[in-house]
């Protein structure tokens, strides 16, 4: 009787829009009830000038199970290990899965801080209402994460020039090939210390690839969300820019051929608009974007400066290519997690190289976004963005 009940559940939520849809996800896993299982052979810490990004991983992780039938389960951290995975699972047929990415830092006072972590938290939250997984209190998954930096506190780097990478992941474990909501699922956190995320160096030029044949996200899709889907149909195009001699793609969309996303980063301009005016201008979150936590601190800092108009509106190649032509273009750079700031120095379009005078004019807007932001991060300078976990 109990699986006839569950079953016509199911049935009743998929015929329900997506806001109704999360109403059976009213409880959630609760930091209070966590457990901890410690690893008994714990690995050497890495030497942070050798470290690259995303290949090494600290002892432990988090996990927690959700399934329809019971809710959410307590959560776990337990030495880091292999998943166990169903061969059907959701996550591996119809990509019903998706992932964040955040830092933690050791400042120079020797705490460990992460950088608005709610932004990520809130984030995840909205991925996992539009994946159709079971949501959960946000700020009980902060708690939690913060448990596992506590416990593996040793594997953020002693250095102000790597930091450790936080990867909240949140996967469909249904065992059955029906495209339909999972009715069991799995979150965990894995960890691990990082360098550079480009093997060029924190902050070097990076030149770009502008092909409208292809399209990372489109209007109505879930560019705006922070699903795995959305990166590894990437992969290809990054290739076709290697072999043109480009390090990074600019995803352009539409027929106005609107730029919207460099790689996996945030794109800004900081150029002299046509009114004469300096202007730092991006993208808007129009449902093609994704919301990065560098693309809203950089827009804050900003306007907190009052110093140059602050813009979000759509820019199209055309516009762009207008202001380069003017020698109104001052710097163009990229924006994320991995990287903080990333310059661009030249633009690949339609069998043509532009190049952008990003180097040429410091950079000097893109140096003070990242100073400023590594201050916060490394506890060079206080602020609210990064509090202290351990």
């Amino acid at each position: 009787m109990a699986a006839l009940r569950a079953a016509v559940h199911r049935r009743l939520v998929q015929t329900l829009p997506l806001s109704f849809g999360s109403l059976r996800f009213a409880s959630s896993f609760k930091a209070a009830d966590l457990t901890v299982e410690r690893n008994t052979k714990c690995k050497p810490k890495p030497d942070p000038s050798t470290l690259l990004f995303g290949k090494q991983f600290s002892d432990h992780m988090m996990m927690v199970n959700w399934s329809e039938q019971d809710g959410w389960g307590a959560p776990q951290i337990k030495p880091f290990q292999n998943l166990s995975l169903h061969p059907a699972s959701s996550s591996l047929h119809y990509s019903i899965e998706l992932f964040e990415g955040m830092k933690a830092f050791r400042g120079v006072d020797n705490h460990i801080r992460l950088f608005r972590p709610m932004l990520n938290m809130e984030r995840m939250h909205r991925s996992a209402e539009r994946s159709c997984l079971p949501l959960f209190d946000k700020g009980e998954l902060l708690e939690c994460i913060k448990k596992l930096l506590e416990i593996d506190q040793d594997w953020v780097p002693y250095s102000q020039n790597a930091s450790l990478y936080i990867r909240p992941t949140f996967i469909g474990t249904e065992p059955s090939l029906g495209v339909s909501p999972p009715g069991r699922a799995m979150l965990f956190v894995i960890i691990g210390p990082v360098g550079p995320y480009f093997a060029t160096g924190s902050f070097n030029p990076v030149s770009l690839l502008a092909d409208p044949s292809f399209v990372r996200a489109w209007k109505g899709g879930v560019g705006a969300y922070k699903m795995g889907g959305n990166y590894g149909p990437t992969i290809a195009v990054q290739n076709e820019a290697l072999k043109k001699g480009c390090q990074q793609v600019l995803w352009l969309y539409g027929e106005e051929e609107e730029i919207t996303e460099v790689g996996t980063m945030n794109l800004f301009i900081y150029w002299t608009n046509t009114e004469g005016d300096r202007e730092l201008v991006t993208p808007p979150l129009d449902g093609i974007i994704l919301p990065g936590v560098t693309r809203q601190s950089l827009l804050d800092l900003g306007r907190t400066w009052g110093e140059f108009n602050v813009t979000e509106r759509r820019v199209g190649m055309e516009e762009l290519l207008q202001a380069l032509d003017a020698g109104r273009v001052l710097e163009v750079f990229g924006a994320g997690t991995a990287c903080v700031v990333c310059p661009v120095g030249s633009l690949l379009y339609k069998g043509k190289t532009y190049q952008i005078p990003t180097m040429q004019n410091g950079p000097d807007l893109a140096k003070r976004f990242y100073t400023e932001l590594t201050d916060i991060q490394y506890g060079r300078k206080p602020s609210e963005w990064a509090p202290l976990v351990v």
